[in-house]
């Protein structure tokens, strides 16, 4: 199973919705970065992604994006391979 980072805030609907379903798929350890209690993480997460919304998700070194498509993934049976992925 790849790794799993997820950048997050600790009041995130979609960040709730995004680990269920990694849960679901048989995900154990989340690596959760908190952007709201760090800034320098919020900066380096926009740096990586280019993006200032959380969810931010990476399976392994694939940045997967937010919770939307994360589920977009998961509907187009791209999710699970990736987590799978060796």
């Amino acid at each position: 199973m790849q790794a799993v980072k997820m950048y997050t805030t600790a009041v995130c609907p979609y960040c709730v919705q995004a680990k269920r379903l990694l849960k679901s798929k048989g995900v154990e350890h989340i690596e959760e970065v908190r952007v709201d209690a760090n800034p320098e993480e919020r900066m380096k997460m926009m740096e990586l992604t280019g993006r200032r919304t959380v969810p931010q998700i990476f399976i392994g070194p694939t940045h997967v994006g937010g919770c939307d498509d994360l589920m977009a993934l998961d509907s187009q049976g791209g999710l699970v391979p990736l987590l799978t992925t060796a």
